[in-house]
């Protein structure tokens, strides 16, 4: 699994020109699945991303997560994340999953986000044409491959 991480002041989620979703401070989270992830994916990205210390502390050092700050958390599916650009100048997609794999597992990350996350959780919808809003802190943008954990 892939996902980009973006530390916010806010951010919103549009569908078909109605606001679907916002949050306020906290993390706008872009998740694609790849054909090879599975649930030990979503368990280490999960436990990852609640633990990740991307926001300040009193002396301005980024030794906080967003549970830390009362913060919200935003998942938002995003296949493009697994793009090959090798050849060519049209990205490819054969490495994002199928539907069949890449619905039940983004489904799932946003159980465990649930789960163990005591602030608001809220996402898009799998599929969907969304335009996502947001104010990006920082800039503070970090990118996860779960293939990269060693």
């Amino acid at each position: 699994m892939r996902v980009v991480i973006q530390r916010v002041k806010s951010a919103c989620c549009h569908i078909a020109n109605e606001r679907y979703s916002e949050i306020d401070k906290g993390l706008v989270v872009l998740v694609g699945v790849g054909n090879d992830d599975g649930e030990e994916d979503v368990a280490w990205l999960v436990k990852k991303i609640l633990a990740l210390r991307i926001f300040d502390d009193e002396a301005g050092v980024m030794n906080r997560s967003v549970e830390d700050v009362e913060g919200d958390i935003m998942l938002i599916s995003q296949f493009t994340l697994h793009a090959m650009t090798k050849k060519g100048n049209r990205p490819s997609w054969i490495k994002a999953a199928p539907e069949a794999i890449s619905r039940p597992l983004y489904e799932r990350f946003i159980e465990e986000v649930e789960h163990n996350f005591k602030g608001k959780v809220a996402t898009g919808r799998f599929g969907a044409d969304m335009q996502i809003e947001l104010i990006n802190d920082g800039p503070v943008t970090i990118l996860m491959d779960t293939k990269n954990r060693e």
